[in-house]
Order: C-alpha cells, then structure tokens, then sequence
C-alpha cells in the first residue's frame, strides 16, 4: 500500500520558479499553437514572409480560416502584417521566430 507523504520543503513548489503570472500567458500561447494548421502556418511564414493567398496556395485552408489565424497569431505577438500594394504580407516577429525555433528545436528527432 503507498503512503503519501507531504513534502515539507520549499525547493519543489512549483511557484517559485513558474508563477502563475508565467503560466496562464504560457497555457494561452501553447493552445494557440496546439492547432495543427496555426503550426503549419508559422513554419511556412519561417521560410519568409507571405500574403494569404500564397498560404492559401500551400495549405489546404480557405482564405477566411487563414485570415482568422493570422489576426489569432497577430494578437500573440508572433506574426506582423506590413501592405504590400494591394496585398498584405505575413512575416514572423522577433518573438515568432524564437518560438518557432524552440518548437523546432524541441520537436526534432
């Protein structure tokens, strides 16, 4: 039969080193990213920048699921939209590209 046992000492809690104030924007940013077509996108937007109907032409989603993406990774800091003409080009922020890095690096074989 397991007995446990409550662990009396500071070391282990979980507050000290991920507080809650980190871990509700982490939770947020890893649901975001946990849509298989958002991933995807960012990975395609890391090659360099892209207007939506060139994402349109490499995936298989509509130009309105792709708008709807874009403005969900816009409002987490990791894409930026400059006009280019009559179009609107996507490229990574400073903060896409290193979450984008460390998703590579953390998913590599």
């Amino acid at each position: 039969m397991f007995i446990y046992k409550r662990c009396n000492c500071n070391e282990c809690k979980i507050t000290k080193d991920f507080p809650d104030s980190r871990a509700k924007p982490a939770a947020a940013l890893l649901k975001l990213l946990s849509v298989p077509s958002r991933l995807n996108i960012l990975l395609l937007l890391k090659q360099s920048p892209h207007c939506v109907c060139d994402i349109e032409a490499h995936t298989k989603l509509s130009q309105t699921l792709i708008s709807h993406h874009m403005a969900d990774l816009m409002k987490a800091g990791l894409v930026e939209s400059k006009k280019q003409g009559k179009f609107i080009e996507y490229s990574l922020t400073s903060n896409g590209k290193k979450t984008v890095a460390n998703l590579t690096r953390l998913f590599q074989n």
